[in-house]
């Protein structure tokens, strides 16, 4: 039976993308259904399909999972052959960690860098709450890329559910110009030029919806 994924815009939904990317990039067929998160009718289609009226959500047949993270953990366990976690047992650990404080943290980061792929906002954003979310982020990649030097671009070396936590991230860090030493950069780089990351570009740029306190 085959999973759908109810995401929002793709332009604006930084936690619509964290479990996209990882559907995409290890290769899960998927039935993607998208609904306007920012208009009336697509609110109300939200909460028919979701238990929060958040996205995303993903079904299962007749089971629902509602929260980004309890997906990608979802999706760990039921195709656990892929290794969306890595497969060293302290590298596991950690990427559980680092992923879990995106999800619950950075909160000034969110607040004033809001995801947004079509535009070029270099000048939002700089104060010193969300100066100080980024010296962590960038503080964790550094940390993460120092013990897998050699095995691969990402933050453990192979791609994981670690990594697609940051794709937001990395996406508003080019949107608004955030400077990165050569560790933080090359990493950036790293997720925006995926195949699954540039699939979502593509879409978010073909979007007509705008949102102006975000643009």
């Amino acid at each position: 039976m085959s999973l759908t994924l109810i995401i929002a815009n793709k332009n604006y939904s930084s936690w619509s993308m964290r479990p996209w990317l990882v559907l995409k990039y290890f290769g899960i067929p998927f039935v993607e259904q998208r609904v306007s998160l920012y208009s009336a009718a697509g609110k109300e289609q939200i909460r028919r399909l979701s238990p929060t009226a958040k996205v995303p959500v993903l079904v299962d047949g007749d089971f629902v999972v509602w929260d980004s993270l309890a997906i990608v953990e979802y999706l760990a366990e039921r195709f656990a052959e892929l290794a969306l976690w890595p497969r060293q047992q302290q590298a596991r650990a950690r990427a559980r960690c680092v992923a879990a404080e995106m999800h619950s943290g950075f909160t000034a980061l969110r607040q004033h860098m809001p995801m947004n792929c079509r535009a070029t906002l270099h000048d939002r954003g700089r104060v010193p709450e969300c100066l100080a979310d980024i010296e962590r982020v960038t503080t964790v990649w550094r940390q993460c890329r120092a013990a897998a030097p050699d095995s691969g671009p990402f933050l453990f070396g192979e791609f994981c559910i670690a990594d697609a936590m940051f794709g937001p991230v990395a996406s508003r860090f080019k949107t608004y110009a955030v400077p990165l030493d050569e560790t933080g950069a090359a990493y950036r780089d790293a997720l925006l030029d995926t195949a699954a990351m540039r699939a979502w570009y593509a879409d978010a740029l073909a979007e007509t919806e705008r949102v102006p306190q975000y643009d």
